[in-house]
């Protein structure tokens, strides 16, 4: 089974899903719901989303790559994603001064493509 490059990690995996403005939708984990997009990233290869974890990790954001989601659901406003809380709790903090370096891109690409819980085929 072949598994996701670091440009696949920022491609959303239906791409209907960046044509839409996720902007306000609930995020839910493996494990329950870890906060709310506040922006969203649709540029090819580069595709992520900043969560707001709100007061569930004091505040903190987390950029998380769009291939890590598994579902959206449009009428009820939440995106699904393939990590557990405790992966999202663990991954770097945003940092709003690197997001578009392609380093910062790089480092977060592999943490989550390790933190990924599916073997899903390319």
């Amino acid at each position: 089974m072949q598994t996701r490059t670091q440009t696949d990690i920022w491609t959303y995996p239906d791409a209907s899903w960046s044509a839409t403005d996720l902007r306000g939708f609930d995020v839910q984990a493996i494990d329950g719901g870890i906060g709310a997009v506040d922006e969203t990233m649709h540029e090819a290869g580069s595709g992520h989303l900043i969560v707001d974890t709100g007061p569930w990790i004091f505040g903190k954001k987390v950029m998380l790559p769009a291939g890590v989601i598994s579902h959206v659901d449009v009428e009820a406003r939440t995106v699904s994603v393939n990590l557990t809380k405790d992966q999202v709790k663990q991954a770097p903090e945003f940092d709003e001064t690197r997001y578009r370096e392609s380093t910062y891109r790089d480092e977060l690409g592999t943490y989550y493509g390790g933190a990924r819980r599916d073997d899903r085929p390319l």
